[in-house]
């Protein structure tokens, strides 16, 4: 299709984009070139502590590349499906509907991907994000190139997310696949692989294992978990062992809270454990905690009524 195209016509495929605000098409272009020529040098670099003690490496673009990044995600990628067990990164998801096909079953097995984005590779990506079927080459390449480091998706970047669903997906769909004859449910949150029923553990790891080496990916061999309906079964921070429920940590915080608002009141409370922040981001930081419960289990009686006493709470502060 793109047999004969020249710069001209390149150029021309680059401008209908509209991939930053700019009124002059040579500048536009310039701008265009001189930042997927020099990627690195648009990247703030930085580590952040992980719960285990290493350290997560994220690359934050600056301003411009960012607002790129943030075109090339709305007016290219989101126009593309991704696979129905992919729940994270997209529009219409919740965090539940990752938890959801796993709900009541007799056995959770949960696999990690290792070190997931940075081994998506740049012809990963340009071939499951800007393929010569629908972009000239150099405008696929000069894509590709604007969405990635050093050859390799970013933990940090707006397209980031979504390219790794895409790149995942005819692999979640033969997962899927696989699973659905076995009678296994499969979801997939980023790296973190869930199934759910009853099944030989050992041959959905082979086959996981074997899948993911055709991808240039391996599992994370110390995030490999069996969890049996005898124990607590969590997915992505939820309880499904018979019905969703955040786990008992998380909603005991909020119950010791609201007893000690209760008991000594607002202002003591704050001031007896030491939160400097004002009573109306307290009580909101509270609530978006509460409505999260609500929202995994609409009818908990009793985070309905925590729901309405910090409702009463917020308008006394307003009056």
């Amino acid at each position: 299709m793109w047999k004969y195209i020249g710069t001209k016509e390149c150029n021309e495929f680059l401008l209908s984009l509209n991939l930053i605000n700019c009124k002059d098409d040579k500048k536009y272009i310039k701008t265009i070139y001189s930042i997927s020529n020099n990627i690195e040098k648009n990247y703030k670099i930085y580590k952040i502590k992980k719960r285990n003690g290493k350290y997560r490496t994220i690359y934050e673009p600056n301003l411009i590349l960012k607002q790129i990044q943030k075109q090339i995600l709305n007016n290219i990628l989101n126009n593309k499906s991704i696979s129905k067990y992919a729940k994270a990164y997209h529009k219409g998801i919740q965090l539940k509907d990752n938890a959801i096909p796993h709900i009541n079953k007799e056995m959770i097995l949960k696999l990690d991907i290792k070190d997931f984005f940075e081994n998506i590779s740049f012809l990963d990506i340009y071939n499951s994000c800007f393929p010569i079927e629908y972009f000239p080459k150099s405008v696929g390449m000069i894509l590709t190139y604007l969405c990635t480091y050093d050859n390799h998706l970013t933990q940090g970047s707006p397209t980031s997310a979504y390219i790794s669903n895409l790149v995942m997906k005819e692999f979640d769909e033969e997962l899927g696949n696989w699973c659905n004859l076995r009678n296994i449910s499969y979801t997939r949150y980023s790296d973190d692989m869930t199934f759910s029923g009853a099944f030989n553990p050992s041959e959905l790891i082979t086959k996981v294992r074997k899948m993911l080496y055709k991808l240039g990916l391996e599992l994370n061999n110390d995030k490999i978990h069996i969890v049996y309906k005898s124990s607590s079964q969590n997915v992505t921070g939820i309880v499904v062992n018979e019905k969703m429920q955040v786990n008992v940590k998380y909603r005991n915080k909020i119950r010791q809270e609201i007893y000690y608002i209760k008991k000594f009141g607002l202002s003591f409370h704050l001031k007896k454990c030491d939160i400097n922040i004002d009573s109306k981001r307290y009580l909101n930081i509270l609530y978006g905690r509460v409505l999260y419960v609500l929202q995994i289990n609409e009818n908990d009686k009793e985070f309905i009524k925590y729901r309405q006493f910090i409702e009463n709470l917020k308008r006394q502060c307003k009056s």
